[in-house]
Formats: C-alpha cells, sequence, structure tokens
C-alpha cells in the first residue's frame, strides 16, 4: 500500500518532527489499469462504509450515437489510439479518452474504468 501523508523531510532536506504516526486512511491503493477481455470486476469497501467497483476486464462497452442518442451495448474488439499513454494502446490499457474499435465503429471512452465500474463510450463520426 502507498501512503499519502507528509513527508518527514523538508524541501531543504532537514527533518520534520511528525505529532503523530500514520493512520489507515491516508493509505493509498495501487492503481487499476482495465484491460480488453471477458468481464471480470472488484469490489472495493471505501471509507463511510462504501462500495466502488472497479472494472479489471471488460469486453462490452455502451456506445451513445450522438447524432440519434441512441445507446447500445456492443462488443470491443481492439484499442485504436490513446492520448494519455502510446504504450497503452499495445497492452489494450482502457482510460477515459481511449479510441476503441467496436463492432459498430470507433468510439471514444468517456468514463474511468478504473473508477466507475463501467466502460461508456460516445460514437465517432467517420
Amino acid at each position: 500500500m502507498k501512503y499519502q501523508g507528509k513527508s518527514i523531510r523538508k524541501l531543504t532536506g532537514g527533518r520534520l518532527r511528525p505529532n503523530r504516526g500514520k493512520r489507515k486512511f491516508e493509505l493509498g491503493r495501487d492503481i487499476i489499469q482495465p484491460v480488453i477481455g471477458p468481464t471480470v470486476r472488484k469490489t472495493v469497501n471505501v471509507m463511510g462504509n462504501g462500495r466502488k467497483v472497479k472494472v479489471l476486464k471488460e469486453d462490452m462497452v455502451n456506445v451513445t450515437d450522438p447524432k440519434t442518442g441512441k445507446t447500445q451495448r456492443v462488443k470491443m474488439t481492439t484499442e485504436v489510439d490513446n492520448p494519455a499513454n502510446k504504450n497503452y494502446i499495445r497492452r489494450n490499457i482502457l482510460t477515459k479518452g481511449a479510441i476503441v474499435m467496436t463492432d459498430i465503429g470507433k468510439a471514444k471512452i468517456t468514463s474511468r474504468p478504473g473508477q466507475d465500474g463501467e466502460v461508456n463510450a460516445i460514437l465517432l463520426s467517420e
């Protein structure tokens, strides 16, 4: 787990004396990098007795056609472009803004699959 609290060092390199130790709520989690594949989801308990669903693998996407306003669930085949990181294209890692090839054409992902628990996209006109 990653600690998200303050460092014990100042910018000058001097030491800060913490007034208390680490707390459980200051721990972060490892990042989730969802990929194209048969659907696998993970449920995580969060602070405040809530739950968060994270996508680990997904091969279906909810695509909205902006011309008609209709939304349909179609199959993703591969990733075409990803402005976040060019290496994500080869590894088929799904992020917001990634462009994927679907059965009905290219679509741009508008949701955050690792955070939202679903993959939503908007159809791109060609």
